[in-house]
Parts: C-alpha cells; structure tokens; sequence
C-alpha cells in the first residue's frame, strides 16, 4: 500500500456528461474568482504609484525619494499604516466566510455569491472615492465581506454542480478566474501608474467584476444539494436534469434520491455543524480544512503577488519594470491553471501537489541565493540587470508550480471531502484559515523582508518541505471519487482509516 496513495472511483449518479448547461454556469460562479485577485492585482500596485503614496503614505514617499547608496533596500516599504490598509481585507474577509457558512444553508449557495458581489462592489466604489486613510480602510473592509462570502459559496457550488468525472477541472476554474483577476489588475496599473489620478481609476474598476459576477449569479440556479438541503425538491429536480443534460427520468430520481438520503440523515443529527465537524470520524476533514489553506499561504504566493511590485522596486526594479514583472508574473501563474485544468482529472491531485511543491522549493532557495549574491546581505548594493532577470525568471518558475498544484487544489479539496451536513462549515473553516494566514502574513511580510531580508524566502522554503512531506503522508487521492462516496477514502487510508472506519 503506498503511503496516503489509496484510491477510490466511487460509482455517482452522475452520468459524467459536461453539458452546456453545467458549462456555462460553472463558468458565471468562477468568476467570482475575479474580485479576488482583481483586489490582489490593484491592491499591490497602487502601494507603487507616486500620488497615492503622497496622498496616504507620504513618509513611504519620502524613503524612496531619499533611498541612498548606504539605504538598506528592504526596508523602504516597511509601514505599519500600509500593512493595515493591505492587511484589513483579510480580517473582514474571514469573519465574513464564517457567518456565509451559516448562511450559505438557509439561502443557498447562489444568493451567498450575490450578497459578496454587492458588497465588494461598494467597497471598490468607496476606495475610488476614497479622500482619507479612514475611508480607504473601510472600502478594504467591504471588499474583504464580499471576498469571504464569494470564496466560501463557491468553490462548494463547482463541486456540487460538476460530474465527478471532471470535478477538478471545474473547480480550478474558481482559481483560473482569480489569475486572470490579478493579470487584468496588472494591467491596469501599467496602463494608468503615470496619471495623476490613475491610482482612483485603478482602485474603482474593481466595481466591474463585482458588478460582473452579481448578474451572471442572478441569472444561473442553485445546486441541487442545496435546493435540496431546504426542501426544494421539484427545482432540485429540474436542476439536476438541466446540468446533467437529460430528460431520463430514472437517471434523475436516482441522483436526487441519494440527495435527498445525504440531506436527510444531515437533518437527523440535529446537531450544530460547527460541534460534528469536530466529532472523531470527522477529524480527517477537520485537519485538512485547517492544514490545506494554511499551507497554501505558507507557500508565501499570496504576498509574493500582492507585494510583487513593491518587492521588485525593492530589489532594485524600476517603479515601470516592477509593474510590468507582476504582469509577466501572473501571466505566468494563469498559463499553469490551465495546464493543471487540463491534467487535474488525468494525474489526479496529489501528484501534482508533490510535482508544484518540489519545485517551488527549488525555487524559493534560488531567490534568497541570488539575492544574497545580487544586493548583499545589508541590501545595499544595487541589483544588476543580469541577477535581476534572474529573479524574474524563478519568481516565474515558482508561480507556475503554484499554479498547477496549491493554487487550484486547495480551492478543490475542501470542497470535494466532506459530507452534506458539515460542508458548508467545513468550507467556511477553510477560507476563515486562508483569511487568517494571509492576515497574519500581510501584516508581517514588509517586516519581514526588512530583518531577515534574503531568508524571508528560506523561511517560505522550509514551510514547503514540511507541507509537500504532509501530502506524501496524509493526503489520499479524491480523484474521480464521487461526493457521497468520499467516505471510502478515508476508510481505506492507512492513518486516517482509524478515525472513521465504523463510524461512518
């Protein structure tokens, strides 16, 4: 038996057809993807352009403008005031994923998403407007509420609505759309970092993917689980036979039946979903809720493309070069989601978990190597145009091995293992844990590359080791295995099966 390999084709309902119905709606719920990493994208490279640093962080202004020979280059943009603005999207955000969990099961799936897009659309409106620190923070604020309820409905909404045959490649599309939010973003930038009111323009945009993702949620219907899960059987129904593509009455009842059989024995516990989730045979659900997200910020990709034109200005970037290398940055990144869409479902998730961890590390330990040798322990030599295409080129490399591994996996697993009563919570968990890392890393990542300069990407490194070690050992293959099937997985797992076997 290999170690966590164990793998289980559970036999769904599901004829494994992709209709044009299934397409197009899983398509209108990724997009919701786009408010996302549209935010990282602007968000990162306004905190570049010189009138808004004069207008909110002018002390930032006054250490590029005097940053001299002896100026230790990590340390320009370490700000406490810029930290909080960059970081108070993710608090909101996580608060925000945890009561969509509650929601998301009385209002369904579908209406969680439009309550995100209306709400991040007010907040994009109010940082365009924005005419202090004050109201900038709230407009973060908003976009992290609309942010937690979108990234908790769903992720769950392309499980639910995908055959399981092709699960992984639709649900990567959540992660393809939060790429191509952050290349859009970039873009942008670029294009309007030399007006003076460019950093308005960039900042209000984000109204468009929000308004965007609003109206193609209206216009799609919820999930079969979820209609079912409050009751509504003959629109379940209906739902089922439009995504699966046909009018084959057996075919549609037996799927709704094994719906409606999960839903029920859910109802029965008559429990709180936040206490069975932490009941034993739920505990392998329960660990990689917390440890998938969690490791998926350690990988340090967040702040990494957050950061990524400050980090290249401070590394000796132009303000123009660093916009344009967080453009060829996501380009990159976008072009690895669609390999892992196309490969997901073929080589299955762990392989590609292990293949984008090692090469991740290999990269990580070549940018801290070249920019040890490049600007200087101190960072105070200027970085060369050679060491600087060089650090270009990994950061590429590395964003491509997180595109095709933690990037869309870790969207994919917490929505596919855990069953009908807890699955709501269990995803709300995850993106809280995804929120808190990255809350957590954002308010620290400038200090960080101030006092430990190179080795804030050996401590990123070491983190990969540990979590590529922890899929080798504890992460099963859900490849292929139907929703109301996964408890086989866990069953048969050589550490995990202790926990639920007989419990289930």
């Amino acid at each position: 038996m290999a170690i966590g390999g164990i793998s289980v084709e559970g036999q769904d309902s599901d004829n494994g057809k992709i209709t044009f119905a299934v397409v197009i709606t899983s398509i209108v719920a990724a997009s919701g993807g786009l408010i996302f990493g549209f935010d990282i994208g602007i968000s990162g490279g306004v905190t570049t352009m010189r009138p808004f640093l004069e207008k909110f962080f002018p002390s930032i202004l006054k250490k590029v403008a005097s940053a001299g020979a002896e100026t230790n280059v990590y340390c320009v943009y370490d700000s406490e005031v810029l930290t909080a603005f960059t970081s108070s999207l993710y608090i909101a955000g996580l608060v925000a994923s945890l009561v969509a969990g509650r929601l998301t099961a009385d209002i369904g799936r579908r209406n969680i998403m439009v309550v995100g897009g209306c709400t991040f659309f007010a907040g994009a409106a109010m940082n365009g407007a924005a005419q202090n620190i004050s109201m900038l923070i709230l407009g973060r604020i908003l976009l992290g509420c609309g942010v937690g309820f979108t990234n908790q409905a769903t992720p769950v909404y392309l499980s639910e609505m995908a055959p399981s045959k092709w699960r992984g490649a639709f649900s990567t599309g959540f992660q393809f759309f939060i790429g191509l939010g952050v290349v859009i973003a970039n873009c942008i930038n670029y294009a309007t970092s030399k007006l003076s009111w460019g950093w308005r323009l960039s900042l209000g945009l984000a109204v468009v993917p929000a308004a965007t993702m609003t109206i193609g949620a209206l216009i799609i219907s919820d999930t079969p689980s979820s209609l079912v899960e409050r009751g509504k059987l003959e629109q379940a129904k209906q739902s089922l036979a439009k995504v699966r593509g046909t009018n084959n009455n057996t075919e549609i009842e037996a799927e709704l039946a094994d719906l409606i059989k999960s839903s029920e024995i859910a109802r029965a516990s008559k429990e709180e979903p936040f206490v069975t989730i932490f009941k034993r045979q739920h505990r392998p659900h329960l660990v990689m809720s917390i440890a998938i997200p969690f490791f998926q910020q350690m990988t340090g990709i967040n702040i990494i493309a957050f950061y990524a034109p400050v980090l290249f200005r401070s590394v000796g970037f132009g303000n123009n070069s660093a916009l344009l290398g967080a453009v060829i940055l996501g380009l990159v990144n976008l072009g690895s989601i669609l390999v892992s869409t196309g490969i997901v479902d073929r080589f299955g998730r762990r392989f590609l978990f292990i293949l984008g961890g090692v090469q991740m590390l290999f990269c990580q330990v070549a940018i801290a190597s070249t920019l040890a040798a490049s600007i200087g322990e101190n960072g105070s030599k200027h970085i060369s145009k050679q060491y600087a295409a060089l650090v270009l080129a990994l950061m590429c490399i590395y964003a491509a091995g997180f595109g095709w591994s933690w990037g869309p996996l870790s969207w994919l697993i917490p929505s596919e293992i855990f069953p009908m009563n807890i699955r709501s919570t269990g995803q709300s968990i995850s993106v809280a844990m995804n929120f808190a890392t990255t809350f957590v890393l954002s308010q620290t990542f400038l200090a960080m590359l101030c006092h430990f300069k190179y080795g804030a990407f050996l401590f990123f490194s070491g983190w990969i080791a540990v979590m590529t070690i922890f899929i080798v050992m504890f992460m099963p293959e859900t490849k292929g295995v139907a929703l109301n099937s996964m408890h086989q997985v866990w069953e048969r797992h050589w550490f995990w099966g202790r926990y639920v076997k007989d419990q289930s």
